[in-house]
């Protein structure tokens, strides 16, 4: 791995200005589609370091890509930015403390994630400028991972198209690979309509949307018997028709997430429950649109990524955390129950340690009790020979979309664990653009498994991104 030294010389470079730009997204937490000063943040970091820059990728306002070098191979580094709703939360603390009550905030980790991801890519345009490797590096911002599903659209736009591999990272409870586990997905509005009346005086000349709604989901709890045991079904009622009891409900509108391990399956069910909707029309006299949101495709293995990026990871070594690391992600673990920590022990396949934040490289073939989500980056998989990292950012059993991990978002460690996923990132890429053996076996494998299942877009044809 003659790459390396080199490598890490860029990012250690480099670091402290990357950094930087985690705690300024992280300043302005932005929901999906709308990140647009987190995205202009990483456009000028990119313009800074001499990347060519495409604003609006895909149409998306707030997705960039930058690019560096010419000819070769195109490897990829994918960031995210976008934040959460009601996660505001002030940093550095261990205890609830909104910054702005009912605010959003970074309880995902995605202000690291897209810097880091960024530092790599940085480190890599600048050892292909040392070495004149003819290659080319680019680092796309993807915003909208939170249910906006954006890479689904990218991929969908062909962006993805000449790109021979690519790499990411998330932040976890430990460092080593993420597992290529996750749920397909789908997200999916049903608006019902009726007719409204005076519930008291002309009740029998109405007809309840909200009756409608409550219907569905009574259908689809007794739907939930009679599907595959890996399938999730969630829902959230976004417009109830209004508050007044005494006026019949014209119009109400219920929002679904249905998940399967395969996307065939979660299609399927998503008709299913498209029938339990037409259902409860039907019973209550109403109509009912079914408007389709987002989707996202479960996670193609590929395992000689997989294995290349646990190479470095392990080469780079986890994050050297000093003593008021340790005792802040302590107070951190305060705040969690025994339950979060050994749910967290448990999907990493480890027993507990005595230590509150992990200062180890969990080992390739460790494999937990799965605890399955859903990502867009599935829909990269099926499109590219893709593999992600974890990042040992925050105190070990922390739950993901929570204020603590909000919290923790610009604390030294989280920076610290940033900076060595940065140098595995980078030492991995530089591997692809400089040895075409290690390309070539992930793209072999690549082609193996899409030549069994070809992919196929998990969106409808009339399916467009959309802010929340």
């Amino acid at each position: 791995m003659s790459n390396e030294n080199a490598l890490w010389s860029h990012v250690e470079a480099k670091k402290d200005s990357f950094c930087a730009l985690a705690d300024r997204v992280w300043d302005t937490p932005e929901l999906l589609y709308k990140e647009h000063q987190s995205a202009a943040a990483h456009r000028e970091m990119l313009e800074a370091e001499g990347f060519r820059v495409t604003a609006g990728v895909a149409g998306i306002e707030t997705a960039v890509m930058g690019e560096a070098g010419q000819g070769g191979p195109v490897i990829a580094i994918l960031g995210e930015y976008d934040a959460l709703p009601g996660l505001s939360q002030q940093a550095g603390v261990d205890y609830h403390a909104p910054v702005t009550d009912g605010g959003s905030g970074h309880g995902c980790g995605h202000n690291l994630l897209g810097a880091g991801a960024l530092l790599a890519a940085t480190a890599v345009k600048g050892w292909l400028e040392a070495n004149g490797v003819p290659g080319r590096v680019r680092y796309y911002g993807c915003p909208a991972e939170e249910g906006g599903a954006a890479k689904t659209f990218m991929v969908r736009d062909g962006v993805f198209d000449d790109v021979d591999a690519a790499l990411s990272w998330h932040p976890m409870s430990f460092n080593g690979i993420i597992p290529p586990l996750t749920l397909a997905v789908a997200m999916v509005d049903f608006h019902f309509k009726g007719r409204t009346s005076h519930a008291a005086v002309s009740p029998h000349l109405g007809r309840s949307a909200l009756d409608a709604v409550e219907l569905m989901n009574v259908g689809v709890n007794y739907l939930r018997e009679h599907v595959p045991q890996d399938s999730r079904i969630h829902y959230a009622v976004t417009d109830s028709g209004g508050i007044a009891p005494n006026i019949v409900q014209e119009r109400a509108t219920v929002r679904y997430s249905v998940r399967s391990l395969k996307r065939k399956d979660m299609q399927s069910l998503v008709e299913r429950v498209t029938n339990v909707a037409k259902g409860a029309a039907l019973m209550t006299d109403t109509s009912v649109e079914v408007d389709f949101i987002s989707a996202m495709s479960e996670m193609l293995d590929n395992p000689p990524l997989y294995k290349l990026l646990q190479r470095h990871m392990e080469a780079v070594g986890p994050a050297q955390f000093d003593a008021a690391d340790l005792e802040y992600a302590s107070r951190m673990q305060g705040t969690l129950t025994e339950a979060d920590i050994e749910a967290a022990y448990l999907a990493a396949g480890l027993d507990p340690r005595d230590t509150p934040i992990c200062d180890f490289v969990v080992p390739y073939e460790t494999r937990g009790v799965p605890m399955l989500g859903s990502t867009d980056l599935g829909d990269i998989s099926w499109t590219v020979p893709f593999a992600q990292l974890a990042g040992a950012t925050y105190a070990i059993g922390t739950p993901g979309h929570t204020w603590q991990i909000t919290a923790q978002g610009k604390a030294p460690a989280a920076h610290k664990a940033m900076v060595q996923v940065s140098k595995a990132l980078a030492g991995a890429a530089a591997d692809l653009l400089s040895k075409p053996a290690l390309l070539a076996e992930a793209r072999a494998d690549f082609t193996d498994r899409t030549g069994k299942t070809p992919y196929q877009s998990p969106l409808t044809p009339d399916a467009r991104p959309r802010a929340a």
